[in-house]
């Protein structure tokens, strides 16, 4: 299994061990973790499940292709480490991922 820490806005660790090529958000909303709303279920079609990827992590999950960059227009306070939950899946070279959840979705 591979490490996943998803931190709610309040500061909450939810610490999870997650399949590989599950993506984050799958694991956010199976774990009931706040903040994480997913209104589109995983289609890129909206901007609830907005993450910050933690500074460590941010040039091993790399940078949002075009279509997620076109839905984080949408995402509140977005910031360079910006993503989408449901665009990072989980594998082997991205165990131990840290991602913080913003106040609230746009």
């Amino acid at each position: 299994m591979t490490k996943l820490t998803i931190v709610a806005f309040d500061g909450t660790r939810h610490e999870l061990d997650v399949e590989n090529g599950s993506t984050v958000m799958e694991n956010a909303v199976r774990n009931s973790v706040p903040g994480i709303e997913a209104e589109c279920g995983g289609a890129c079609a909206c901007a609830t499940c907005h993450v910050y990827v933690d500074e460590d992590w941010a040039a091993k999950v790399g940078a949002p292709e075009a279509m997620e960059e076109d839905m984080l227009d949408f995402a509140y306070d977005v910031r360079p480490t910006s993503r989408l939950s449901c665009q990072i899946k989980m594998s082997e070279a991205l165990d131990g991922l840290v991602v913080h959840v913003p106040e609230r979705q746009a």
